[in-house]
């Protein structure tokens, strides 16, 4: 049976989650009501069409998108600003007392769907155009939107249809004229595929009163309206909240405040420092570099050398690394912010980034340090007072960095310099001109991010104030491009990463089951029909272990995140912590982004002051938290990357984070904590590594004080610390462990057995005597045969000599005993179920000291792309039919 969607259920989901501004819906309402006044029943059709095209230019189109008649058809809307451009739209428009040929929610085979039929079978069979998008029937009151996609997979592959339409058109049927095409040919075809097509239905006279209304507040039943018409949904275009869309506007002021510029060079997008005489002093980085210069910080870094060849690159990228964590963190308070105010009905109260709060960097180090690293109680009076409505976190990103530790933190900043505002700054003064001149940097900041909305999670409103939305997959995006500033950003596609991860992890999912159950199912649907046991099947979702080894800013794992949670809304066991199954929502993935909805479509708003809303609240943050700690593994050689990918995920639980109840005081005023991310997250060289992953691990478990329990248990002891010293005290101890296991491998490794059977086999010959003396033969033979033992010994002590000291060791990662969830009681490594990613390409000839220690590679072949690299290392980390899935180079399947 067809379905006739609302606007409301015709929506993509993350769309649906968008706040329009509020200046586009007070021009949408003015446009509207100027349509339905302008409306004359008695008119000609030719009439109607012109006011609807005036209608749709001026509330949406223009000049973007060209509007007009094309041939026999009354009203078209191509993809660009030019006649030429292919057509989007195909609108068949009826005068509002033309009932008999308009179509009706009840019956649809009427002639203005089979003239629609006509233009459509021209469009895309004769004129090849695959650039449609929808086919819409209206009388300016009541509309019929079809997906273009309804039309494909009913008209366009019947075989049948398609050759009469031809003959028709060619003047091989009887009758020639289109009434004959109406009757003959689109009445059977459309009648016997009546109940396939699906179609948008609203009428605009039930949205009149709200529409004509002065007062807002009913405005909000007017947003799926406005979105409905809109070319982001007609032409299927990319939205603001989309995470494939960069806004140019934030991104080119925030590398100014920053003080960094984009460059093209050699087809890539590059980041560096200003020129010199363009760099601003007061910029976040100009002000870092003079603080290391002036103190002589860069003497402190061991291993300067990994920052870059020259003192320039070394200076450049410390301080790149330092503004780049103090700018995670002030991003992620301004996500935090908008959350508070979402969560308390719009407090300002609870706006905690504003230069009110933060007249000096000083205070923005101790919001850091002093106020989201403790407890309320614990903290300072003073700060106690200032920031009472700003909550514990817990987290790792609240902790100094080890670069801060060894070199500066944001409070050695001075506070009074000043900048140039941006040249097309988003910044206006009180007559809406934009701002000019030199502005405090600090003060320039903050006002910057004010300007724009970070409230990416909540209901569907309007935004009030008309700030543009900066959500987490756009700051992503950004962090993306400004962490590959040598080799250029490798940034993928959202709809390529969801893609990815959907097909991949659910294949894993639906192995896991089977594995686990002796079962043979082929897909989720069949897990479906066959699951009795909530908590059971929770358990095996949560046992699968998936990978990023090149993880960049978390693109991957993020949209793995999403589509675990998908997977278990459509298996049916997504639960609350008390076993109960969130069955009145629906959970999807759609544009990358996770989007919740109840019955009626509308989106999820969490109120604290509500109980389902609190329950449901909890639900999602804990799967979150669950599946991050549990199935979520990335190693990336980059620190920037790491710390990233890091503030990625701790974004996804804060979309979800949740104000904590108990029973004896009801509502606490205090945030659900942030777990320890890092451990699961990890910075080094996922190519090199001084062990093997089959390395035996059975002896040095026998020796050790420790046992893979005890190390998965410091682990988890570690993700849920709830002060530092705990967090401290879990570090050290995971550290002993793995360098425990580290000198038992050692012990074991076959090179030390060697060299230890060399070193027996030397002195047992220097101990050999005769009674009588050697002959001359004897002599030379022995000389020969210590002086061979002795190469031996030499050659294997080097070798074991380069993997302690060597510096391609330096970033080494050893998978062999890293993540202890991949390890099997006797420590064997058992693998990742899944593997995914978007490994780097880098020839040889454009990185050589990226090479440095992959020469050895058995895989190595000279002038290898780095890319080649990754797919044996991927393999060897997958369990035994575990699924990689890589974005390949382009020349993989010709490459020799």
């Amino acid at each position: 049976m067809k379905q006739i969607l609302t606007p409301q259920f015709a929506l993509n989901k993350a769309f649906l989650k968008l706040k329009p501004l509020r200046l586009e819906i007070d021009h949408f309402k003015a446009q509207a009501v100027q349509l339905l006044d302008r409306i004359k029943e008695n008119e000609s059709e030719e009439f109607h069409k012109n006011l609807l095209a005036d209608f749709l230019k001026k509330a949406y189109y223009e000049p973007k998108h060209f509007i007009n008649t094309k041939g026999r058809n009354d009203l078209v809307v191509h993809i660009g600003e030019e006649s030429s451009t292919p057509v989007g739209i195909l609108m068949e428009v009826k005068k509002p007392t033309s009932s008999q040929e308009m179509l009706k929610v009840d019956a649809i085979n009427t002639k203005a769907l089979q003239e629609l039929l006509l233009y459509y079978l021209r469009e895309r069979i004769t004129h090849k155009n695959l650039a449609l998008k929808q086919i819409i029937a209206t009388n300016i009151y009541e509309w019929f939107v079809f997906d273009v996609q309804i039309f494909e997979k009913c008209f366009a592959q019947n075989k049948d249809l398609v050759q009469k339409f031809q003959d028709f058109e060619e003047g091989r049927l009887a009758g020639k004229t289109t009434d004959f095409f109406y009757k003959e040919i689109a009445t059977p075809y459309i009648e016997a595929e009546a109940e396939n097509l699906e179609f948008t239905h609203f009428d605009l006279r039930n949205y009149e009163v709200i529409l004509r209304q002065a007062k807002s507040e009913d405005d909000r039943k007017l947003i799926a309206l406005f979105k409905v018409l809109s070319p982001e949904h007609l032409l299927k275009l990319p939205f603001a909240n989309d995470s494939n869309t960069l806004d140019m506007q934030f991104y080119g002021e925030l590398l100014h405040v920053l003080g960094l510029t984009e460059v093209s060079r050699g087809g890539l997008q590059l980041i560096e420092r200003k020129p010199k005489a363009q760099r601003d002093e007061g910029s976040l980085l100009e002000n870092t570099i003079t603080q290391l210069e002036t103190l002589k910080k860069l003497e402190r870094i061991p291993d300067i050398e990994q920052y870059g060849e020259t003192y320039e690159e070394q200076v450049f990228s410390i301080a790149l690394e330092l503004v780049l964590t103090w700018t995670n963190r002030i991003l992620f308070l301004k996500l935090l912010e908008a959350q508070l105010v979402a969560y308390n009905q719009g407090d300002k109260d609870y706006e905690f980034m504003t230069l009110q709060h933060h007249q000096s960097y000083d205070t923005l180090n101790a919001l850091f340090f002093q106020v989201l690293a403790y407890l309320p109680e614990e903290r300072h009076i003073c700060l106690r007072e200032r920031y009472a409505k700003v909550p514990y976190l817990n987290s790792s990103l609240f902790e100094p960095s080890e670069i801060e530790q060894q070199t500066i933190f944001l409070s050695n900043l001075y506070s009074d310099k000043k900048m140039p505002l941006y040249e097309r700054t988003v910044l206006k003064d009180h007559r809406g001109r934009k701002k000019q001149g030199r502005k405090n940097t600090l003060a320039y900041f903050l006002e910057f991010l004010n300007a724009y909305d970070f409230s990416s999670e909540g209901a569907q409103d309007i935004q009030e104030e008309n700030k543009r939305l900066i959500n987490a997959a756009v700051l992503g995006l950004i962090f993306e491009k400004i962490n590959g500033y040598k080799e250029g950003s490798f940034f993928t596609p959202g709809f390529i990463t969801m893609y990815m991860c959907r097909e991949t992890i659910r294949q894993a999912v639906v192995h896991r089951f089977n594995e686990a159950k002796g079962w043979n199912c082929t897909n989720i649907s069949e897990l479906y029909d066959k699951i009795e046991d909530r908590e059971e099947a929770n358990r095996i979702v949560n046992s699968v272990r998936i990978c990023d080894p090149s993880v960049g800013s978390g693109h991957f794992l993020v949209s793995a995140l999403n589509e675990m949670i998908a997977i278990k809304n459509d298996l049916k066991i997504l639960q609350d912590r008390n076993g109960w199954r969130l069955k009145e929502y629906k959970v999807i993935v759609a544009n990358d982004e996770l989007v919740i909805t109840d019955e009626n479509e509308e989106v999820f708003e969490y109120n604290p002051k509500t109980e389902e809303c609190q329950r449901v609240q909890e639900a999602i943050f804990h799967e979150k938290q669950t599946l991050i700690e549990n199935c979520l593994f990335g190693v990336d050689i980059n620190p920037n990357s790491v710390k990233i990918c890091r503030l990625r995920l701790w974004i996804e639980l804060l979309k979800h984070a949740y104000y904590k109840t108990d029973i004896t005081h009801g509502l606490n005023r205090g945030l659900e904590t942030l777990p320890n991310l890092d451990i699961n997250i990890k910075c080094g060289n996922s190519l090199i590594s001084r062990f093997d992953i089959n390395a035996d691990l059975g002896q040095a478990l026998k020796q050790s004080r420790w046992n893979i329990e005890s190390y998965r248990h410091a682990v988890a002891t570690y993700r849920n610390a709830t002060n530092s010293d705990e967090k401290r005290e879990m570090r050290r101890l995971i550290a002993d462990i793995k360098s425990d296991f580290s000198t038992e491998i050692t012990k074991s490794d076959p090179q030390v057995r060697k060299l230890n059977k060399l070193i027996g086999e030397l002195n047992t010959l220097l101990q050999q005597t005769t009674a009588f003396g050697k002959t001359e033969a004897e002599t030379q033979a022995f000389t020969k045969k210590r002086q061979k033992i002795e190469r031996e010994i030499e050659e294997v002590q080097n070798h074991l000599d380069d993997l302690k000291t060597n510096r391609i060791y330096r970033n080494a990662f050893e998978w062999r005993f890293e993540f202890p969830e991949v390890l099997n009681e006797e420590g064997d490594f058992t693998g990742f179920d899944a593997i995914v990613g978007n490994p780097p390409y880098i020839k040889e000839y454009e990185g050589k000291q990226l090479f440095d220690g992959l020469r050895q590679n058995e895989i190595y072949q000279g002038k290898i792309d780095m890319w080649y690299l990754f797919c044996p290392r991927a393999l060897d980390l997958l369990k035994k039919e575990g699924i990689l899935s890589f974005i390949a180079t382009n020349n993989w399947v010709t490459n020799a």
